[in-house]
C-alpha cells in the first residue's frame, strides 16, 4: 500500500462521493507535465510517464499518484509523487475551505523542527489552472496503512498481528504525538495557524477551535436539517470547557492510526495535515482515542471480536507520561469533544448522500450519526463504565 491511497472515512462513506470528483488519468499526465515544466529548472526535461488516479480516493483532498523524471545534474532521474488537490466547490466537500497551503506549510515545518516523520514535501500551487484546484506535491512512500475499509477493527493486518506489535504500533504512534507537541514556539513556527503571530494559551486556542467547530457546523447545516445531539453536544462542551487547558502545542488535528503509514510496526509517514491547528495537546490525544472506539464500536456492532486491547484511553495516557512527562488531563471533555466534532462531520457525510440522492433524509436527522449511541452514552456519563463491563448496544 503506498502514500494515500486510502480514503480518509469508513466505508459507509463511498456513498457520499461524487463521480464528477473522479479525473482522467490521461489528461492528468498531460496537465502534471506541463505544470512541471513551470516549476523546474529550464533544461530538466520533465515527463510524467504514468499517473494513477485511486478508485478509494478521499472525500476531503483529491489524490493523485504519478511517476515522474527530469534530468539533475546531468543524469535522469526517477520521482514516485503524491499530488493532494482540493475539491471543486461542484462536489460538495466535506469541508466549507481547503488551504491546500497551510497543509503544505506545517508538514515543512513539522519536518524542519520535529523528529515525526514527514513526507518531502516538493511545490505547493495556488492556481487552480493546472489541475482544477489549488494543491501541493509530495514524495510518496511505502508502508502498511491500517485500512479504514473495512475498518481494521474488523479483520486486518492490525488486528492479527501478535500482542506485541500491536503493543508497539501503539507505543510508537503516541510517540508521534509527544514529539510533535514538543515542537517550540508553534506559533512562529506555523504563523498561519496563529492569526496576528501571538502565542495563544491553551485555553484560547481550546476556545477558538471550539468557536470554529460551531461555524462548521452551522455550515454544515445551512441548507438542511439540524441535529438536537449535536446541539446538545456543544451545549455540553460550552458548560464543561477545562478551566486549565496548559500550554498551546501544535495539533496534528486528524491524529489517527489511520493517518499513518507503518513500517514493521513503526511510523514511517504522517499524513493528512487539513485539520492542524494550536490547542492543547489533549486535542490530539482524545481524537486518536476516540477514532479507534469508533471503529471498536462498530465492530461490536457487528458482532466482531474487534480489538479491546488497543488503544485504551488509561494505556494511551499511561505512554504520554511515559513519553513526555505530562499527564493528560480532562480526557472525558476530550474524547467527548473529538466524538462530537466527528459527528458534525458524519452529518455532513450522510447529507452530501441525500443530496446525491443515495440516502433518504430520516425523519430523526440525529439517525444520520453513525456513532448516535456512542456520543449519547457519552453526554449522559455512561459510556466508559459500558465500555469497562463489555461495550455498549
Amino acid at each position: 500500500m503506498t502514500s494515500d491511497t486510502v480514503g480518509v472515512d469508513p466505508d459507509y462513506a463511498e456513498l457520499a462521493r461524487p463521480g464528477e470528483s473522479r479525473t482522467d488519468p490521461a489528461v492528468m499526465r498531460n496537465s502534471l507535465g506541463r505544470w512541471l515544466a513551470t516549476v523546474l529548472e529550464p533544461g530538466t526535461e520533465p515527463e510524467v510517464t504514468s499517473v494513477d488516479v485511486p478508485a478509494a480516493n478521499g472525500m476531503s483532498n483529491e489524490t493523485v499518484l504519478f511517476d515522474a523524471t527530469w534530468t539533475e545534474d546531468g543524469r535522469r532521474t526517477e520521482h514516485r509523487l503524491v499530488a493532494r488537490i482540493a475539491p471543486r466547490a461542484s462536489a460538495t466537500p466535506i469541508f466549507p475551505s481547503y488551504d491546500l497551503d497551510q497543509q503544505f506549510q506545517v508538514m515543512r515545518a513539522v519536518a524542519a523542527h520535529t523528529s515525526v516523520p514527514i513526507p518531502r514535501v516538493y511545490w505547493s500551487e495556488s492556481s487552480p489552472d493546472a489541475l482544477g484546484g489549488e494543491f501541493f506535491v509530495m514524495e510518496r512512500l511505502d508502508g502498511e496503512v491500517p485500512p479504514d475499509v473495512m475498518p481494521y477493527t474488523f479483520g486486518s493486518w492490525l488486528s492479527e498481528a501478535s500482542a506485541a506489535d500491536r503493543s508497539r504500533l501503539q507505543q510508537a504512534s503516541v510517540r508521534v504525538l509527544g514529539e510533535l507537541h514538543a515542537m517550540t514556539e508553534p506559533h512562529r513556527a506555523c504563523p498561519n495557524l496563529a492569526p496576528g503571530g501571538a502565542e495563544p494559551t491553551g485555553a484560547e486556542a481550546l476556545r477558538a477551535h471550539v468557536e470554529e467547530q460551531q461555524r462548521y457546523y452551522e455550515w454544515v447545516i445551512a441548507d438542511g436539517p439540524r441535529s438536537p445531539l449535536i446541539e446538545r453536544g456543544f451545549h455540553w462542551i460550552e458548560a464543561n470547557l477545562p478551566a486549565d487547558a496548559g500550554p498551546a502545542v501544535l495539533c496534528w488535528g486528524d491524529s489517527r492510526i489511520g493517518n499513518m503509514m507503518y513500517r514493521d510496526f513503526e511510523p514511517a509517514a504522517v499524513l493528512d495535515w487539513e485539520m492542524a491547528a494550536l490547542g492543547p495537546r489533549e486535542l490530539d490525544l482524545g481524537w486518536m482515542i476516540f477514532q479507534h472506539r469508533f471503529f471498536e464500536d462498530l465492530a461490536a456492532m457487528a458482532g466482531l471480536p474487534g480489538m479491546p486491547d488497543f488503544l485504551r484511553r488509561d494505556e494511551v495516557s499511561d505512554t504520554y507520561l511515559q513519553l513526555t512527562g505530562h499527564r493528560p488531563a480532562d480526557l472525558d471533555f476530550y474524547t467527548l469533544y473529538a466524538a462530537l466534532r466527528h459527528a458534525v462531520i458524519m452529518f455532513r457525510v450522510q447529507s452530501r448522500a441525500v443530496a446525491f440522492g443515495q440516502a433518504e433524509l430520516p425523519a430523526n436527522p440525529d439517525e444520520m450519526i453513525l456513532h448516535r449511541a456512542t456520543l449519547e452514552a457519552m453526554l449522559d456519563g455512561t459510556y466508559w463504565a459500558s465500555i469497562a463491563s463489555g461495550g455498549i448496544e
